[in-house]
């Protein structure tokens, strides 16, 4: 019976739904901007979109409840960074919170920084920060590396669009711009630019632009959502719809028909939709937003010439998402 008790129990909390962007500032972890987003509205259930380092600061996407099955596509989005690589010391961490492990005295100039760029750009192949959440035979790599272990980590596939030169405030310091996807660690663009141009450095400052369809100008301070004293918890008004989210997926228009198929798990071959797949889709695994009019029925994946069902969000759902 007490388990019954428990299963049933009424979740705590408001039930919020939407997406709030924080300017995250720097000292604190996503995770603590969550719990107090999540005590400021007094909501059932909260999550982000995407992992900023303390050190870091900038745009950090907080989903509010239906918002959270649709972080994996805020994840997948497009990212646009700005950081000052500190050269000179290499650290531990990658970034200027870890201890020095090595120091060089060669500067790199402006003409060898950007002609190493080049490298560094399109699908290439990266490892990860030692202090990274990666999972090394069950353990995080962040908590093998603070017990004294030494971490080794396989390089990951990644995707960069650019990797811009932007300021060269002196000698010691460079920032640089870079458009991303996916999984792509700032620290260890940092670490290898330097590497590739005979130095060595670390970030001294990271700042994050943009997630997917999420950008500075949408941002809310932090100190405007935290709650204390007699200060009155934040309007619900500051939540951008669930669907926001999704803006920078192509949409792609459908009949009613061809929605009634989707909507229970049929696929459809894309020879059906000829004229109609936006330009900027990709017909090998891109998502679509199917569209009935004006209406966000759901997400639909380009596979193998046909389109699936993805994400239903319509009434009934399809069967991939029950």
């Amino acid at each position: 019976m007490a388990q019954n008790r428990q299963r049933h129990r009424k979740p705590k909390g408001r039930p919020l739904d939407g997406w709030l962007i924080i300017d995250k500032p720097t000292a604190i972890g996503s995770t603590d901007v969550v719990t107090i987003c999540k005590r400021a509205f007094q909501a059932q259930k909260c999550g982000h979109g995407g992992t900023l380092d303390p050190l870091a600061t900038g745009v950090l996407p907080i989903a509010f409840g239906a918002a959270t099955k649709t972080v994996p596509y805020v994840m997948d989005g497009t990212k646009q960074y700005r950081f000052t690589l500190r050269l000179g010391e290499a650290r531990d961490s990658d970034d200027a919170d870890g201890k020095v492990i090595e120091t060089t005295d060669v500067r790199p100039t402006d003409e060898q920084l950007r002609a190493a760029l080049p490298a560094f750009i399109g699908d290439i192949m990266q490892v990860p920060p030692i202090f990274s959440a990666i999972k090394v035979s069950g353990e995080r790599a962040y908590d093998l590396a603070r017990a004294g272990e030494a971490v080794e980590l396989a390089p990951r596939p990644a995707r960069v669009d650019r990797f811009e030169l932007i300021e060269r405030p002196d000698a010691d310091t460079a920032i640089f711009f870079v458009e991303s996807g996916k999984g792509v660690y700032m620290r260890s663009l940092a670490r290898d630019i330097a590497k590739a141009c005979g130095a060595v450095g670390h970030i001294a400052a990271l700042r994050r632009m943009r997630v997917g369809p999420f950008h500075e100008k949408d941002a809310v301070p932090l100190d405007r959502i935290a709650v204390s004293g007699d200060t009155p918890p934040p309007s619900p008004d500051l939540l951008l719809p669930v669907t926001t989210a999704l803006a920078d997926i192509p949409a792609l228009a459908l009949t009613e028909a061809e929605i009634a198929r989707l909507s229970f798990g049929q696929p459809i071959p894309l020879v059906e939709l000829m004229g109609r797949v936006p330009r900027e889709a990709n017909p090998d695994g891109g998502l679509a937003r199917a569209m009935a009019g004006e209406r966000l029925m759901g997400l639909a994946r380009f596979e193998e010439g046909l389109l699936k069902p993805e994400r239903w969000l319509g009434q009934g759902g399809s069967p991939a998402d029950r």
